[in-house]
């Protein structure tokens, strides 16, 4: 079972906003600091796309089929949980933390497990499969505390 240390750095993450969270006390009675918070804009994919999707001809006479267009959107998804893998790779790499407790979506999760390096999976003390950015800092010391408990 994984337990919460003093100094731990903790990561909740969505596709959209990240918030570094480091506790300042131990696992009986989590204390969250908010360090830094990254957050990107991400507009639907409408708003991004600048065309609508391309078409081609077919083999019928006369026929045309829809070429699906890139989503934006997703796409912009995918690269925040890149970038977010990057940013941990250097500060590990700095020393700035020892044990790393990561709460993202399962998507968000499985992006950041592709991208990590070495260097931070060998720090990652637990991972939580929740969606806690929009939750306030005092509930999820309560929900991290639990779902390791519960591990």
């Amino acid at each position: 079972m994984a337990r919460l240390k003093n100094d731990t750095l903790i990561v909740v993450t969505d596709s959209e906003k990240a918030l570094f969270l480091r506790n300042l006390t131990d696992h009986e009675n989590p204390n969250f600091d908010v360090k830094d918070v990254d957050e990107e804009e991400n507009p639907s994919d409408i708003e991004q796309s600048a065309n609508r999707p391309g078409r081609m001809p077919d083999t019928g006479h006369g026929q045309r089929s829809a070429l699906d267009d890139t989503d934006w959107h997703e796409l912009q998804k995918e690269r925040f949980a890149k970038d977010l893998a990057e940013r941990l790779y250097k500060e590990a790499h700095a020393g700035k933390f020892e044990r790393l407790v990561i709460v993202a979506s399962p998507q968000v999760l499985g992006v950041l497990r592709d991208e990590m390096h070495k260097e931070v999976a060998d720090r990652v003390v637990a991972e939580v499969p929740k969606t806690l950015t929009n939750h306030p800092v005092n509930e999820i010391e309560k929900l991290v505390k639990a779902e390791l408990d519960a591990a």
